[in-house]
């Protein structure tokens, strides 16, 4: 299995995105992921989507907003929209605190980062 990270941007409005986007594939919603960090000494979230692969596909997409909406006010309403979809698809949101993604030479390598904290927590499938 291929896992991999598609961004959708920092999270203003593409929440918004995010969260349509799960559920139209509610079918597919493997797990809900809320990654906190501290970026320039800010304290941020990036909630992620990590879908089923699609039919006979070998990739696993991982929809993110990173490191986009601040854990703290005026944000609480974005991050409520995220645990609404929590409650409606009876999925937990699972949080995991995280280095920021400035904290890497390439955004790539900050996800290939992720992705090995993630299947080493058994949060998706090993690599095969």
């Amino acid at each position: 299995m291929i896992q991999r990270f598609i961004e959708l941007g920092e999270g203003y409005s593409d929440i918004y995105e995010l969260v349509e986007l799960a559920r139209t594939n509610s079918h597919r919603v493997h797990r809900l992921l809320l990654l906190h960090t501290t970026k320039h000494e800010r304290k941020v979230v990036s909630p992620v989507v990590v879908l089923k692969s699609a039919g006979e596909g070998n990739l696993q997409p991982l929809y993110i907003c990173r490191e986009g909406i601040p854990a703290k006010e005026p944000s609480v309403q974005r991050l409520k929209m995220f645990e609404e979809l929590s409650e409606e698809l009876s999925l937990p949101i699972v949080p995991l605190e995280v280095k920021p993604s400035d904290e890497f030479n390439e955004v790539e390598i900050y996800y290939n980062h992720i992705i090995g904290i993630l299947r080493m927590n058994n949060l998706i499938p090993p690599m095969q």
